[in-house]
């Protein structure tokens, strides 16, 4: 099934605030785009809950992700059952002083986003390494 145009396009929004509370290194802000028991699986890592989220990202803010951006662009998006769609990105850390996203650093990622009070959140987000 694909997704209606409003969907797509309320779902496509979701990356665009990760990409946004990133360049404020805002762990808060990138959190709140997580349900509140929301997963995040990444090369190595798994992370359960916003707050857990939160604290994760701050960390890495302050640590490796310091000083970088991120970016990633939909490719396809997918409604498997009302109120849950799967978005598919392109994209990945750039890393600071950096342009752009290395090629041994580009992701393809998958965010499971659900409706919840009108609004679209992500319930899962899960990122590997493109190549």
């Amino acid at each position: 099934m694909t997704a209606t145009a409003d969907t797509a396009t309320g779902v496509a929004a979701l990356p665009g605030q990760i990409v946004a509370a990133w360049a404020r290194h805002d762990a808060e802000a990138f959190a709140d785009v997580f349900v509140e028991d929301g997963t995040m699986i990444l090369p190595g890592v798994h992370v359960k809950g916003r707050d857990n989220i939160a604290k994760f990202m701050a960390g890495a803010f302050a640590t490796a992700y310091q000083g970088s951006q991120v970016t990633g662009t939909p490719f396809d998006a997918r409604e498997i059952a009302p109120g849950v769609v799967v978005l598919y990105t392109e994209g990945g850390v750039i890393q600071a002083g950096d342009t752009e996203v290395a090629d041994n650093a580009k992701v393809r990622a998958s965010w499971t986003a659900v409706l919840r009070d009108g609004e679209w959140k992500l319930a899962a987000y899960q990122n590997t390494p493109r190549d």
